[in-house]
């Protein structure tokens, strides 16, 4: 692996750990704020929320690593139409994680579980609801910054050096 490689995978990994930290503060925010909770269905049980956010975090780390790995320093661009992409992305993981573990009845009594209508209602409701919009946003801003690191980078040169120092080469 090449020293750019291990530092967008570096970057990488810090970027989906802010994701993360992001969307639980954010999260915790907007519940806070609006009186609602993440899952407003007490069917869902509660495992499918973390569950949600971690594929959501899990995608968008896969998709940063992807744009820094196989990227050379040299061509490194802050990739805006990657990071809405990304974003989009994030979005629809998050929904539809939501839609199938809710129709696979994780935490819903045996006698509820797996109706096709339940799980595509539910699926709506998060959809329409403000945490798969912040996901999107949240996701679109982190791979947005994480390009604009990586892009921003110089090739690497040596040790910085003082001003009175570069004339030695």
């Amino acid at each position: 692996m090449r020293n750019y490689q291990k530092y967008a995978t570096v970057v990488a990994v810090f970027a989906a750990v802010l994701l993360a930290a992001l969307l639980v503060a954010a999260f915790g925010m907007i519940s806070l704020l609006t009186d609602t909770d993440v899952i407003s269905d007490p069917n869902a049980g509660p495992l499918v929320g973390p569950f949600m956010t971690a594929a959501a975090v899990v995608l968008v780390f896969t998709l940063m690593l992807l744009l820094g790995l196989r990227t050379r320093p040299e061509n490194q661009r802050i990739a805006v139409g990657y990071s809405l992409g990304t974003g989009v992305a994030a979005l629809v993981v998050f929904v539809l994680v939501g839609g199938v573990l809710y129709a696979l009845g994780t935490g819903v009594p045996a006698d509820t579980a797996g109706l096709p209508g339940d799980s595509v209602g539910f699926a709506a409701s998060v959809l329409l609801g403000p945490f798969a919009v912040t996901t999107g946003i949240l996701s679109f801003i982190v791979t947005l910054l994480y390009s604009l690191v990586l892009a921003s980078r110089m090739p690497e040169r040596g040790p910085p050096k003082w001003p009175w120092e570069q004339g030695e080469d």
